[in-house]
């Protein structure tokens, strides 16, 4: 069961990542990630309308005619968000109105429309569900990291603000990276979040140069060892 579920997951965290590789919902993505705690809370209304709706669209792929698909499957993701929204509005109102219209509007994010149309649609419920946790879950993490590089850079906290998801206990989850920090404003608007994902996506570009890189020199290492042990049986021949 591991090895089915372990490419669904390779996928969704590195591979293909929708932030860093597909580059899709970046409109939420840059726009709510200037904390910690925003990134996290859009993060998991994301992972949750991803999970619900791969589901409900595997469940329902062989009763949906072709030319009704995409109005069905926005329709049913539309219904998720609501649900959702709803939730957030009555048990986390505060951070719901720091996310505001974001909330809603994950009913636009392409990722989520597209795991539907390319995999969920096609696939069984147990590999649609794990294919929409792991999307999610990638995109989470690169908001929160984005996030807390961002609220590093720009206030010199971390964590801040954390009692709008947690309550009241965690006020003091507060860390201060920078005693008597000024802030540095530009971070905390769009500029350093575009900044911000370049660096990101940047990196991971090179973590991925740097393995294909090292997987050729082995290959090639392989490859001449095995020629070398040819030529030696020839020899001996």
């Amino acid at each position: 069961m591991t090895v089915l579920y372990k490419p669904l997951i390779q996928e969704g965290l590195w591979k293909n990542n929708p932030a860093l590789v597909q580059l899709l919902g970046l409109c939420p993505l840059l726009a709510v990630s200037n904390t910690v705690i925003n990134g996290l809370g859009l993060g998991l209304a994301t992972i949750l309308t991803l999970v619900a709706s791969n589901g409900l669209v595997s469940l329902c792929r062989h009763h949906i005619p072709d030319e009704a698909r995409l109005p069905v499957f926005v329709l049913i993701i539309a219904s998720i968000v609501t649900a959702i929204e709803l939730s957030m509005s009555a048990w986390f109102h505060e951070l719901y109105l720091i996310l505001g219209i974001f909330i809603p509007l994950i009913v636009t994010n392409c990722a989520i429309t597209g795991r539907a149309e390319a995999f969920a649609a096609r696939n069984p419920i147990g590999p649609a569900l794990v294919d929409g946790l792991m999307m999610g879950i990638g995109f989470t993490i690169v908001l929160v990291l984005l996030g807390a590089m961002r609220e590093i850079i720009g206030q010199g906290t971390l964590f801040s603000e954390a009692h709008l998801m947690f309550g009241e206990t965690a006020r003091h989850f507060t860390v201060i990276i920078i005693e008597d920090y000024r802030g540095f404003l530009m971070a905390l608007l769009p500029p350093g979040a575009f900044i911000g994902l370049g660096l990101i996506v940047a990196l991971k570009n090179l973590i991925d140069a740097k393995q294909a890189a090292k997987t050729l020199s082995e290959s090639a290492l392989v490859s001449s060892s095995n020629s070398a042990e040819n030529t030696h049986s020839i020899n001996q021949a």
